[in-house]
């Protein structure tokens, strides 16, 4: 059933992975021009001229600079606000992650360049804060001020995704455990995403670019689509899939050997262990509290996370991290304001977007957010599926996580290393200038697939605990599995419509027609045309989807990701054998005419005790007489039995032994 589950994943990144990806190959090694209609074999004679041109690699350097001081804040500056955050306590840590969601739904890296590209000149809103970073119009000037440019502009959003992952990271603490192997293995992973998303760079590029400042983006750019040499074009786009293949198997290592895992933490109302299936009428509640609790060993108060307390803040934590917080938002908001300054400043009379625009408002809003969301849909939902099956039935049991290993070279892939190979798909099936073709190419999200499956991963034993102790495994893997799963999911496909409605890329190649603009298409025509008049910079980021979007993820934020953690090393013992922590079965009381018939008949005759050993089956029920905790005193220890004879036996009812443990596909000892 979890490969089943499996199948459709392998089909979509089959169809729109692996095969642009061949087809990106197979274009490298030819000399084809769209306009000439020709092609010939030229082998590597385009890797040659590429690799040989002092181009790529000054476009390669300037490509990971702009990664420096997002790699700065993501690794440096998260953690150390991680920290102060969660000694503050609570309330300052759900304050924080709200505050910090802001700059993540009105992220628009196409209206952020064109705002700041306005506050260059002198006089115009922003231009204060523009001057500190320096200048664009100087070649040599811009090639430093360019990446303190993009630092500046996505500081709040850089801080705002590596605090949520760190703030998780650190949640391991509750249940005693050491928080060094997940915060390290979540570190090397975001350093890899952040050289990975500066390889991809285009939308800043291709607006704020001078003869010093060309990334890989806009080098294979013009080679395809404004000279029309698509063979240097896939050469290049095949060199940058090589460089980022490499770096997503590296972080799907690292997942799979440092054993991350994803728990939904109770909430302070949740029950603090998990509910023991029972069959029948509920045990009497009598007794002292002890005479009710788990046996010792069996059922430990906090495994998985189960029973976990808040840290008591102090004053000096929570003064700590307040400050921290302050001083962070004082850098986002200072980075913003060329943006912020752009959107509340009056637009000019007589620049309304009905005279800029031969596409109604509507129709633009249409195309920018309908297509990315149904394909969000479509990828995450994909994702979701595999994701079940791979972390949650876990096919292969131990090892079920290296099903994850053939997506991984996609994991941080874009649209555009495979831009020209979809591009010429999309001709030849006549999409190009048709609504159809905003779609996004990419069938399958495989970072939503990764980071789902490590929240099944670490639900997956719970369900087979609830399993082993006999619930029903269908219905209990939906309640303890898909269930807390469908959040997480949604927020994954939220990302993704949000990053493919800012997207610049893929709607520049597809909208040949205005008809088929979005809002990213034509704000960078509207900045082209009347730069002077100054630009609507809030047309990519309308009020009403901000507001919905921004209460939305504060209440995920408070509710539901304030609860997870993320977990590395060795499992603990719930998830290494959930036969030897399962809820202890409760027994019911006879009723007075005798034993129980029906479902509750266990194997060896009436009620659901099984036969002592020795294989002699003793009557049903528990043994008879008072409760023990109303017999009065126990007896001394009875004499020792002479040798040979059997010891006592415990009696029909009696828990006082394990049953035999089977072998668990999961277990992670060696």
């Amino acid at each position: 059933m979890g490969l089943l589950l499996v199948a459709p994943a392998v089909i979509a990144a089959l169809v729109s992975l692996a095969v642009p990806s061949l087809q990106t190959i197979w274009t490298s090694l030819r000399q084809a021009s769209p306009l000439r209609g020709s092609e010939r074999f030229v082998g590597l004679e385009n890797y040659g001229d590429v690799l040989g041109s002092g181009g790529f690699w000054r476009a390669l350097g300037f490509s990971f600079s702009l990664a420096v001081i997002p790699l700065f804040v993501a690794v440096a500056v998260a953690p150390v606000l991680a920290v102060a955050l969660d000694g503050a306590g609570p309330w300052p840590r759900r304050v924080g992650r709200v505050l910090l969601s802001v700059p993540l739904v009105v992220f628009s890296p196409v209206a952020i360049a064109v705002a700041w590209m306005r506050a260059q000149r002198p006089g115009s809103p922003g231009s204060g804060v523009a001057g500190l970073v320096g200048t664009i119009t100087d070649p040599d000037e811009a090639r430093l001020a360019v990446p303190l440019m993009i630092g500046a502009a996505t500081f709040g959003a850089v801080l705002g995704l590596a605090l949520i992952v760190f703030l998780a990271a650190l949640r391991g603490r509750a249940e005693g455990r050491s928080v060094a192997p997940a915060m390290l293995a979540v570190g090397a992973i975001t350093v890899l995403a952040a050289l990975a998303v500066s390889l991809q760079a285009f939308s800043f590029s291709t607006l704020i670019r001078t003869r010093n400042s060309s990334t890989v983006s806009s080098l294979w750019y013009q080679d395809a689509f404004l000279a029309f040499r698509f063979g240097p074009a896939a050469a290049t786009q095949t060199i940058v899939g090589l460089i980022l293949g490499l770096l997503g198997v590296t972080a799907t290592v690292i997942v799979i050997k440092a054993r991350l895992r994803i728990r939904l933490m109770p909430s302070a109302q949740a029950p603090k262990a998990w509910p023991a299936p029972q069959q029948g009428p509920p045990a009497p509640q009598q007794g002292p509290p002890a005479a009710q609790a788990s046996p010792p060993g069996r059922f430990p108060p906090q495994a998985g996370g189960l029973g976990a307390k808040e840290r008591a803040a102090t004053p000096g934590g929570m003064v700590v991290g307040v400050l921290a917080l302050l001083v962070v938002v004082t850098i986002a908001v200072v980075g913003m304001w060329p943006w912020l300054s752009a959107v509340f400043a009056s637009t000019p009379e007589g620049s309304g977007p009905r005279l800029l625009l031969p596409t109604p408002t509507w129709r633009i809003h249409l195309n920018t957010w309908l297509p990315p969301v149904l394909g969000a849909a479509v990828s995450v939902g994909i994702a979701f599926l595999a994701a079940l099956g791979i972390g949650g039935l876990r096919p292969m049991g131990r090892r079920s996580e290296w099903l994850l290993l053939p997506f991984a070279p996609w994991l941080f892939v874009g649209v555009g290393p495979l831009a020209v190979a979809d591009y010429v798909n999309a001709r030849d099936l006549g999409l190009v200038g048709d609504f159809a073709a905003l779609f996004p190419p990419i069938l399958i999200s495989v970072p939503a697939l990764v980071i789902l499956t490590l929240f099944c991963r670490g639900h997956s034993a719970k369900w087979r605990a609830l399993s082993a102790s006999g619930a029903p495994p269908a219905l209990s893997f939906l309640r303890v599995v898909v269930v807390p799963a469908l959040p997480l999911a949604g927020l994954l496909a939220g990302a993704v419509a949000l990053v493919g409605a800012q997207g610049l890329l893929w709607p520049l190649l597809m909208g040949s027609e205005s008809e088929q603009w979005t809002a990213p298409v034509a704000l960078v025509s509207r900045a082209a045309v009347y730069a002077a008049m100054g630009p609507s910079v809030g047309s990519t980021t309308p009020l009403v989807a901000v507001i919905l979007a921004l209460i939305v993820l504060a209440v995920l934020q408070i509710l539901y990701l304030d609860r997870l953690a993320i977990l590395a090393g060795r499992p603990d013992e719930i998830e290494e054998d959930p036969h030897k922590v399962a809820p202890p079965q409760h027994w019911a009381p006879m009723p007075p005419h005798g034993p129980v018939a029906g479902p509750m008949a266990g194997p060896s005759g009436p009620g659901p005790w099984p036969p002592p050993p020795g294989g002699v089956a003793g009557p049903s029920g528990p043994p008879p007489g008072p409760p023990p905790w109303q017999r009065g005193p126990v007896p001394g220890p009875p004499e020792a039995a002479p040798r040979g004879a059997p010891g006592p036996q415990p009696g029909p009812g009696r828990q006082d032994a394990d049953p035999p443990l089977e072998p668990d596909g999961d277990d992670d000892r060696p």
